[in-house]
């Protein structure tokens, strides 16, 4: 019967620590998963952002197409780019920047001077 009551004890003992193992073992798998689901959050907060973003990209260049589809905008390339004009119109090339700095007059260069001191003024004033 001291055998029966020990060997109950110790059977009593295991399952007691077999449950809790089973415990924290599921409270850890718990914690692990409340951890992922935070930070898919965030990942999902973060490809939204990321959307908002591209979608206000994607307006963008869509509107900087049409403006190149543009008429205005292809007139004005053909005429910046190909230097051509409507019938009746004079176009004007103008030298490159190095040939116009080439042509134009020295201008003087100006020393800066500081203006007297109050004391020289005085000083003029009186002498």
């Amino acid at each position: 019967m001291h055998n029966n009551n020990t060997l109950s004890a110790i059977v009593n003992k295991i399952s007691h620590y077999a449950l809790l193992g089973l415990v924290v073992l599921l409270a850890i798998t718990l914690i692990k998963n409340i951890l992922k689901s935070v930070e898919i959050k965030k990942r999902i907060e973060t490809e939204k952002i990321n959307i908002e973003k591209m979608k206000q990209d994607n307006a963008d260049l869509a509107q900087k197409v049409a403006e190149i589809q543009s008429q205005a905008y292809i007139e004005q390339q053909l005429r910046d780019k190909l230097g051509l004009a409507k019938p009746g119109e004079i176009v004007v090339v103008l030298p490159d920047t190095a040939t116009l700095e080439k042509l134009a007059p020295e201008a003087p260069i100006e020393q800066e001077t500081l203006p007297d001191p109050n004391w020289k003024k005085w000083l003029k004033l009186f002498l």
